[in-house]
């Protein structure tokens, strides 16, 4: 069986890598295409030396004519503002894309302007582009010819909140998402002051408070796909001094005090391969999902409050951005949608 050709633009950067990484073990996929303007005409082992003896490639300069011809499927892993502009010219020449920066998330070109300070492109592509969660879009990411890669912390938060919005188990008003982030959810190109090991070690703090982070409204969009009436939360993240792993803490007050969320959740996800729901009174750990392409969850309720508490753990740079990328073409490419990412976690 011929294997998928598979380029990663941007394989040096966290998510990038973590790509090449788990794209190494698929059985389904050849490795073809690497670029890293930081590497040019370097080995891809001078990015990644943990790839060491397992590829010869060369990273590359970007260019739209050699990833056509060497490439059926892409992954695009720059920055924001780069998939909007290369993107629809690789669709166009008939290759499947999924895109792990911001550009097709938000349905909105002026939300994306006011969030991201920059004004879209490509807003024809916007509409074009399947958001890439398969637990809620699987039938839509089948036909897809462009996946907008979901972030990190809105999976951690729709996950944790999907199912028991649909039920009607929760006020929609009353939702609070508090999340905690691992260093490299920031990328690899930051040098800012703020995340340098001294300032980070040993400490833990909330930014983006008040409304001001850019997941903020893809969580709210993606919440609201299965509302009456968009949803409005309260989202706080912090950074705390882990490499990898979200956990997320939701809150919402419950509308039927008789409503069991573990039940629910566990309806839900019953067929899901990547979202495990834990037993009465089990909370997940950043630990237990490290290096895999779990969601695991667990539930509660404080009926002094009649709020309900669920507690979300994933990796950050697999579920949260290269796993789930996979998982993606995975479904677009007609693989089983496991392969390539059935490891359990790292431990200790």
């Amino acid at each position: 069986m011929t294997k998928l050709r598979v380029g990663i633009i941007g394989v040096s950067g966290y998510g990038g890598g973590e790509i090449f990484r788990l794209a190494l073990s698929h059985p389904d996929v050849d490795l073809t295409y690497v670029t890293s303007s930081t590497y040019v005409g370097q080995p891809v082992t001078a990015a990644l030396p943990g790839a060491a003896g397992r590829s010869e490639l060369v990273c590359e300069q970007y260019n739209l004519t050699d990833a056509v011809s060497q490439c059926d499927f892409v992954f695009l892993a720059g920055e924001a503002g780069f998939a909007m502009k290369a993107a629809p010219e690789l669709v166009a020449a008939g290759i499947k894309v999924v895109d792990l920066s911001a550009d097709f998330r938000l349905k909105d070109p002026a939300e994306f302007q006011r969030w991201y300070k920059m004004t879209h492109s490509s807003p024809e592509s916007i509409v074009d582009a399947v958001y890439g969660m398969p637990e809620i879009n699987r039938e839509a990411i089948r036909t897809a010819l462009l996946v907008a890669n979901p972030g990190c912390y809105p999976t951690s938060a729709a996950l944790a909140l999907l199912p028991l919005l649909v039920q009607n188990a929760i006020d929609q008003t009353s939702i609070i998402v508090d999340s905690m982030s691992g260093v490299s959810g920031a990328g690899r190109s930051k040098f800012t002051l703020d995340y340098h090991f001294s300032e980070v070690n040993e400490s833990a703090r909330a930014y983006g408070v008040g409304g001001a982070h850019r997941h903020t409204p893809e969580i709210e969009q993606t919440l609201s796909t299965v509302t009456d009436s968009p949803v409005t939360i309260t989202f706080t993240p912090h950074l705390v001094p882990i490499t990898r792993g979200i956990l997320t803490t939701a809150y919402a007050t419950l509308t039927d005090s008789s409503a069991n969320p573990l039940e629910i959740l566990r309806a839900a996800y019953a067929e899901e391969p990547f979202v495990v729901v834990l037993g009465d009174g089990q909370f997940p750990a950043t630990k237990h999902t490290f290096g895999t392409n779990n969601c695991i969850v667990g539930a509660t309720v404080d009926r002094r409050t009649n709020r309900v508490i669920v507690v979300s753990a994933i990796d950050n740079l697999v579920k949260g951005a290269a796993g789930q990328a996979i998982q993606n073409m995975n479904i677009m490419c007609g693989f089983d949608e496991t392969a390539g990412l059935t490891m359990t976690a790292v431990w200790p």
